[in-house]
């Protein structure tokens, strides 16, 4: 069943302390455009940069997912997106005055009230989700995590939990329902063995922890040392170890509240792919690392599939652009005109089309007797679809001209012989800036792709 893109109603603000920095972080969740996906922005910084939620960013998942783009980074990202994932919000703008957010109890539930205080509404546009027909694993052989996704009716994600620990034991969690996550979920904090708190303090991080924001289970014996140590770290006069093994002033919500948090990361963690998901995900053993390159993974195959989809048309209908309108805008003419119709143009993309005949005077000498469209002009052709896109930013077109720039990662896949119809597909990389417009660019016919490139143009006055 279809859903809409979501976003929230109005901003809303939480202040809380950073697990690692100790500082007060404000983090501020903002309405987001249709395709907008999950954006962190840095407003404490210059520019106040930004972040997109996406796997290619992530750079370290030791303590928590961190992402990195162009020098900037966000830390713990994971417990954000998860609230956003499970309130099925799809659009989102998390600005931060720190590099991370704030840690508040270990868990998404102050984030998850904080979106829904804002309130959800639903946008006019379809959620686009990817659809998984066929088991899809990843495996790592030094640690034995493996996380894998199969199909079904809607995301659903199931994380067994196994550390070889008495204390611990085997915990399994399931979420059957992402309607469910706000109750079965949100609420499980993050956790950590005393042998690794020990770390931590060593190294002095988690200098905005203490007992209420992650369940610590005691692994080994609590020298007075490290007693020591932890009655300075978490401001206490006293610490003592409760009858299930973990340290004290701190009540499990479940007793497999450990099996929920790694499952509440998972979720988080797979927020990078960028796409919603419609599959059951099954973790066995999951951290940061592994979530993550599943996610790059899943991000890949997505990306692929997409690429090699190949859009569909009706033909019959009449163009948004007939040859007359077309050269009106491209100073291009016979016989180097070579888009015949424009079927789509927006903001952001353009679809044209192009009727290949014999009468095309290149196939005299390319080549007798076995006419083949030469390949540079299949690239122009397409070039020549995105210069619509490119001069229809500009209120007087017919004064410009769009000169290549550059043309890169092109691929040939099919022959073009008369008789095909090409149709041409050109999305905006990256805004048009400076009068410079960097497309991706697709050409299709038979219902095959015959050619795919990153093309590159600027605008001119004549």
């Amino acid at each position: 069943m279809q859903r809409n893109q979501q976003t929230i109603k109005k901003e809303v603000t939480l202040k809380g302390i950073g697990l690692h920095t100790g500082k007060e972080v404000t983090l501020i969740f903002k309405p987001a455009p249709i395709n907008h996906g999950y954006v962190f922005v840095r407003v404490d910084l210059e520019g106040q940069p930004k972040i997109e939620s996406k796997a290619e960013y992530v750079t370290d998942t030791k303590r928590g997912t961190s992402l990195e783009k162009n020098g900037v980074d966000i830390n713990t990202s994971e417990h954000v997106l998860a609230a956003a994932v499970g309130l099925g919000i799809t659009n989102l703008i998390i600005e931060l005055n720190a590099s991370e957010p704030p840690i508040m109890d270990g868990s998404s539930k102050y984030f998850v009230e904080a979106i829904e205080e804002a309130g959800i509404v639903s946008q006019d546009v379809i959620l686009e989700e990817y659809i998984v027909k066929e088991i899809i694993s990843y495996k790592d052989e030094e640690s034995g995590s493996e996380i894998m996704i199969v199909p079904s009716d809607e995301y659903q994600v199931t994380t067994m939990v196994d550390f070889g620990t008495q204390i611990l034991g085997t915990q399994n969690a399931s979420l059957e329902k992402m309607s469910d996550f706000k109750e079965e979920i949100s609420k499980a904090r993050t956790f950590s063995f005393l042998h690794e708190l020990e770390t931590l303090l060593d190294h002095n991080l988690i200098k905005g922890g203490d007992l209420n924001n992650a369940i610590v289970y005691v692994d080994k014996e609590i020298s007075e040392h490290t007693m020591s140590k932890l009655k300075k770290a978490f401001d206490k006069d006293s610490i003592s170890v409760t009858a299930n093994g973990i340290l004290d002033n701190l009540t499990l919500h479940w007793a497999n509240e450990a099996a929920r948090h790694k499952l509440l990361d998972v979720i988080g963690d797979l927020a990078l792919i960028g796409t919603a998901l419609r599959g059951k995900v099954i973790a066995n053993k999951p951290g940061h690392s592994i979530n993550t390159k599943f996610a790059k993974k899943l991000a890949e195959i997505i990306k692929k599939e997409k690429r090699n989809k190949i859009p569909q048309y009706d033909l019959s209908l009449p163009p948004l652009m007939n040859i007359n309108q077309i050269m009106e805008i491209l100073p291009h003419r016979p016989p180097f005109l070579l888009v015949d119709k424009i079927l789509e143009l927006s903001d952001s993309h353009v679809v044209g089309l192009k009727n290949v005949s014999m009468n095309e005077p290149f196939f005299v000498g390319h080549f007798p007797e076995a006419p083949v469209m030469p390949g540079v002009l299949i690239v122009e052709a397409m070039a020549q679809c995105g210069g619509i896109l490119v001069l229809s930013t500009v209120p007087d077109p017919e004064n410009y001209l769009t000169i290549f720039m550059k043309m890169d990662k092109v691929k040939f896949k099919q022959m073009v012989v008369p008789g095909d119809t090409l149709i041409f597909k050109a999305e905006l990389i990256s805004p048009i800036r400076r009068g410079i417009c960097h497309m991706q660019s697709f050409g299709y016919a038979n219902n095959k792709i015959v050619v795919e490139a990153e093309l590159m143009a600027k605008i001119v006055k004549k």
